[in-house]
């Protein structure tokens, strides 16, 4: 897994944890589950065509197989977030929803404009453009001319 129950308390904290969860661990084991799909969703490119406008694709499999120190802080900080997310679905014990479903909308946001390519972090694995079979083909386009004038 991309991040593991332990690393939640820097996101909540483990009585609220245990009071949601009622002290069962598979809660919290689904909800980070979750969170990593949800992840990868997001930043999976889905093959379409305008992701081959020449953006990097990120290796989604290889970003979300590193573990300790070698991930990258800023996602595992969102998936923490979007884990977070989950688990107060369940219950609302001594947290403030408001800003919970603020930060969760903060991280999709962010993570959609990953997946966009509105931003862009150079330390994450991309995928070799070589490798794809498709990758010749541009993204279709359209236009005119620009407007004559007989000035």
């Amino acid at each position: 897994m991309f991040i593991q129950e332990d690393e939640l308390k820097s996101a909540i904290y483990q009585y609220q944890v245990l009071e949601i969860t009622e002290a069962d661990n598979d809660i919290t084991l689904q909800a980070i589950q979750a969170a990593e799909e949800e992840l990868r969703s997001y930043l999976d490119a889905n093959n379409q065509i305008r992701f081959r406008d020449g953006r990097p694709l990120l290796d989604v499999d290889a970003i979300l197989s590193e573990t300790g120190a070698d991930r990258n802080a800023l996602l595992v900080a969102h998936c923490k977030t979007i884990a977070v997310w989950y688990l107060i679905q369940l219950s609302n014990v001594d947290i403030i929803y408001e800003h919970v479903k603020e930060r969760y909308d903060r991280a999709v946001t962010w993570l959609k404009d990953l997946g966009n390519g509105v931003v862009n972090i150079s330390t994450l694995p991309t995928v070799d453009p070589s490798t794809n079979p498709n990758a010749n083909q541009l993204p279709f386009r359209m236009g005119s001319r620009q407007k004559f004038n007989y000035e």
